[in-house]
């Protein structure tokens, strides 16, 4: 089951992932989480609980990047699993949203 927690320290806000982030989950996020960030400007995703993504999630990542990016937030992604950085690196996310997203 996926879920995510949020905390949130003035303008700026975590959001911990926990589990696959695959259609399952990219539902829940679009629904949820997606409308509570627009108020932020600063939002770093944390997927250390997320051992799997597929293209769904990719999409959703991408798209919630982008999405934060427009509005001025800054974004960025930490502690991504060994298994998912190499999902991410062949499918060369990093080039396509910046190297300097993921810390």
């Amino acid at each position: 089951m996926f879920c995510f927690l949020l905390t949130m320290i003035k303008e700026h806000v975590e959001v911990e992932f926990e589990g696959d982030l695959d259609i399952d989950g990219t539902e829940v996020v679009i629904d949820e989480l997606i409308p509570s960030l627009e108020s932020f400007s600063s939002v770093k995703l944390n997927l250390k609980d997320v051992p799997f993504v597929d293209s769904s999630g990719i999409g959703l990542l991408l798209d919630l990047v982008k999405t934060m990016q427009e509005k001025g937030a800054e974004v960025t992604i930490s502690n991504v699993r060994q298994e998912v950085m190499e999902v991410f690196e062949l499918l060369q996310i990093q080039e396509i949203i910046g190297e300097e997203i993921f810390v």
